[in-house]
């Protein structure tokens, strides 16, 4: 029965990274719940006809969202396992066609090499595991219990998933071979060096506005280069928001409120039956009870030194004498009423430490196997060294603590009060003199301490109150709101001029995708993209949305389909280009000639030069990234001209004045391995987008999520 309880609860699926960072099925222990519920005749989409279920689709974003604590929504989820779904069916798909198959002997060994190997029913006397016990198991779990049975099944098949794509990468990363001539080749192109002469002729040296570019260039352009040009239904909107906000008025009505609790108040005693005068804030002596009962936030009782006093209003704060009262005064959306509770001369301790943590303390990691005594030796063999006139306790502390980030903090812990730290650490601290420099133990570990500065602190009492807006506000501004709306919906074409007699400011988001939830200057509003790509909703149609506090007045003013780009969708990107190519063509008529001299002589230029080009890292200083140029100086003989070139940045001429041919190496086992590494990360992403450029894909999330 234990190990059908296991089954029961103890396994899960996890979605992981297999072979080169690619999607597939794993176990983490032994027997769970498998990822896809039964199939039905919904779907969210389906690739190459294969479908997606839609409940089994919605479980597995349910798990994705709960795993993320929140911190997605859910289209975002959605995307996320969507895309785990195509890749997971693209490579069944393609493992199926190469016919690639699991036996039992191989899942056998599989589950030898996960925690199930080391459960007591199911090794041998040695303690090695044992498949003959594990398969009679099943075999026994079939017919008592046939539902616990069916689930291994299932993760059986996740097993047997997992190793056919294992099995498929490694066929893949077979196929990426380096060959010696290939390593050499990438050996001379990180070590040969290049020097040239060269005239440049910029590109800004020709006026945008002088060249010409019409919409059937541009059109042309795009049909060579399609590929470039496909895009996703888009939409584009401008919108007003109006805040929640509280209004001036609400703000003084709540001063008032706070200031009068500076006041006696006078309260009715029904023990007495007589009134009782209770001090205000400014006299009070149960100054706990009074915050935690006027205040958002408790009362902290904490001194802390001016550093660790986080108000912008530190320095009036601090300085307050002791009663005293400063307020109300406006911070994070809040008012607050501070006073002044007690100061304390030293009350707040400045240290630095370098901590030597053992096996068993409380800052042990799983690698730790220093002993207690050990620990000790090396913390007093530290001390000494701290001790020694001149020391640099902050390089000791980068080099040896085994505290968290001391090799950015250098061991520096800033200013702390007392209760911040365990009981030693505080004490050596509080009662040593600044400067001192001692050992201390916790169950940390042993800290070599150095007192660096010591600060006088204070108690500071403050109540502080969230202003929120007033009903009246509210009305008002959703009147505000209201009005806008009618009035753009009257005439669409005026949003912006209506916006602007109603002081409002208009924003714009454009590329709005069907699948998309954040929208820049608004966060998180999935309502407002899923109006958008309904089809009813047309070109000026405006609504309004609430969200976050926030009101929100939206007009579709743009929107494209699924294609090639329009000539004006295209235009910002594909312009340039064809400038670019016309003023190249201006360019290189006036880069010929016989010599670099006289072809800069023509054009009121000069002859530069640049040294220890290499092909590896094609870039010219004080030009810029040029892959075409520092190629053709490579392919000159020593003192040849080349013809003119269009470069990223303007049409060179160069002449090679001088090569060097690196040296040849024994073997380039460093090099193949580079380019191996390469062209192994290089597959791992081009793979499946390889697959997914081919496949039949439709999904349907925006109708779901």
């Amino acid at each position: 029965m234990a190990v059908l309880e296991k089954i029961r609860s103890k396994t899960v699926f996890l979605i992981a990274i297999i072979g080169l960072a690619l999607f597939a099925f794993i176990i983490s222990d032994f027997i769970g719940k498998g990822r896809f519920s039964n199939h039905t005749p919904n779907e969210i989409g389906s690739v190459n006809g294969e479908e997606v279920p839609i409940d089994a689709f919605r479980q597995q974003v349910e798990n994705a969202t709960r795993q993320a604590n929140g911190q997605v929504s859910s289209i975002e989820a959605a995307k996320y396992v969507w895309e785990q779904n195509v890749q997971q069916i693209l490579l069944n798909q393609q493992i199926e066609k190469l016919g690639l198959s699991v036996e039992k002997d191989q899942i056998l060994a599989i589950l030898a090499k996960t925690p199930l190997a080391q459960n007591p029913q199911f090794v041998n006397e040695y303690g090695v595991f044992d498949a003959n016990k594990f398969t009679n198991y099943l075999a026994t779990l079939k017919n008592t219990n046939p539902q616990a049975y069916a689930q291994w099944k299932m993760q059986e098949e996740a097993i047997i998933e997992d190793a056919k794509q294992r099995m498929y990468f490694s066929l893949i990363r077979a196929g990426l071979g380096v060959t010696n001539t290939e390593a050499e080749m990438e050996y001379h192109q990180e070590k040969d060096l290049a020097d040239i002469s060269y005239v440049a002729l910029q590109y800004s040296s020709i006026d945008d506005k002088s060249v010409k570019v019409t919409d059937s260039e541009i059109q042309d352009y795009i049909k060579k280069h399609e590929k470039q040009f496909k895009q996703e239904a888009y939409r584009n909107i401008q919108y007003i928001v109006v805040s929640e906000k509280p209004s001036q008025t609400d703000i003084e009505t709540e001063k008032e409120s706070l200031l009068k609790l500076l006041q006696p108040e006078v309260v009715f005693n029904s023990k007495t039956n007589k009134n009782d005068t209770i001090a205000g804030f400014a006299k009070t002596k149960n100054i706990k009870d009074f915050v935690d009962r006027h205040s958002d936030v408790p009362y902290d009782s904490t001194f802390v030194n001016k550093d660790n006093l986080r108000s912008s209003y530190a320095d009036t704060l601090f300085n307050l004498p002791v009663g005293k009262v400063f307020g109300p005064y406006q911070e994070d959306g809040s008012l607050k009423l501070s006073r002044m509770i007690a100061k304390q001369p030293g009350g707040a301790v400045k240290a630095s430490h370098i901590l030597i943590a053992y096996a068993g303390s409380q800052a042990a990691t799983p690698n730790t196997t220093r002993t207690k005594e050990e620990a000790k030796a090396k913390a007093e063999e530290l001390l000494a060294q701290a001790k020694v006139a001149g020391a640099d306790f902050a390089q000791l502390a980068r080099e040896n603590s085994e505290e968290p980030g001391a090799v950015y903090s250098a061991g520096d812990l800033g200013f702390f009060s007392k209760g911040a730290m365990v009981k030693p650490f505080e004490e050596f601290a509080f009662n040593n003199a600044v400067g001192t420099i001692g050992l201390v133990e916790t169950d940390f570990g042993f800290h070599v301490v150095k007192v660096t500065d010591k600060a006088e602190a204070v108690n500071i009492a403050t109540i502080s109150r969230k202003v929120d807006p007033s009903e009246a506000t509210i009305n008002s501004l959703f009147s505000k709101v209201t009005n806008f709306e009618m009035k753009a919906a009257q005439n669409p074409k005026e949003f912006a001029n209506v916006a602007k007699k109603s002081e409002l400011s208009v924003l714009r988001a454009d590329n709005l995708h069907k699948n998309d939830d954040q929208i820049i200057g608004l966060g998180s509003n999935r309502s407002i993209v899923q109006w958008l790509f309904q089809k009813d909703t047309k070109i000026g149609d405006i609504k309004k949305f609430t969200s976050g506090g926030n009101y929100i007045v939206a007009q579709l003013v743009k929107q494209g389909e699924e294609g090639i780009s329009s000539v004006q969708d295209a235009a910002p990107m594909v312009k340039p280009i064809l400038i670019r190519e016309k003023k190249a063509v201006i360019l290189k008529e006036k880069a010929k000639g016989n010599s670099l001299e006289a072809i800069a002589s023509a054009n009121k230029t000069e002859v530069k030069s640049a040294a220890n080009l290499i092909m590896k890292n094609p870039t010219i200083i004080g030009e810029g990234r040029e892959p075409k140029v520092v190629g053709a100086a490579f392919g000159l003989k020593q003192g040849q001209l080349s013809k003119p070139i269009d470069g990223e940045n303007a049409v060179y001429v160069i002449q090679l004045t001088s090569a060097t041919v690196a040296p040849a190496l024994d073997n380039y086992k460093t090099y193949a391995e580079t380019v191996e590494k390469l062209r192994t990360d290089r597959a791992a992403q081009g793979i499946l987008k390889s697959l997914e450029s081919t496949a039949t894909i439709k999904e349907n999330l925006s109708a779901f999520y």
